[in-house]
């Protein structure tokens, strides 16, 4: 299989892999604030989340995961020079935390889907967001090839969380009132 189709595969399911990861903490969201209502309303909520949850994680963010992994060695055995450049050091510790991330999020699901949280929904709203400043990390040393420009993208990431936790506050008071 030539380079380029490896590329565009490891491209595919880092996408989806995302869209799983963005997605799942959402339905924690919403199936820890279901455990908070009504047993009619729970009873009803509660298991259709579960499946959703369920579905999603073992059908799509796993298995994206996985070949996101496979593509993306796949890669390195072209570039192998790449790993001897320091933006390459930084993206795969990047990588290595949101794979971190990834566990994470496996066992909130566990917990959850036990019926169990001891996370609140603004938590996980603050815990979805981590994967997005991952997203931009690994996508601007990628893209930039610099670990100049890294130094310029910290600021502008801690900019972005800084950012991103203001919304969030603003959104719980919206949603307060």
């Amino acid at each position: 299989m030539g380079f380029e189709y490896i590329k565009a595969l490891h491209i595919i399911f880092v996408v989806t892999w995302f869209a799983g990861l963005f997605y799942i903490v959402r339905l924690f969201i919403y199936q820890t604030e279901a455990m908070e209502r009504p047993e009619s309303e729970r009873a009803i909520l509660k298991p259709q989340l579960d499946l959703m949850a369920s579905r999603l994680w073992y059908i799509i963010t796993w298995p994206s995961a996985i070949l996101t992994l496979i593509f993306g060695l796949w890669i390195l055995s072209y570039r192998m020079g790449y790993l001897q450049l320091g933006f390459m050091h930084a993206k795969l510790a990047f990588v290595v935390l949101l794979y971190a991330y990834h566990l994470g999020c496996h066992f909130l699901f566990k917990e959850i889907q036990k019926g169990r949280t001891r996370w609140t929904s603004t938590q996980l709203r603050i815990w979805n967001e981590v994967s997005t400043l991952l997203l931009f990390a690994i996508v601007f040393l990628i893209v930039l090839k610099n670990t100049l420009s890294m130094i310029w993208g910290i600021v502008g990431l801690v900019g972005l969380g800084v950012f991103l936790m203001t919304g969030i506050k603003i959104y719980k008071k919206y949603r307060t009132k």
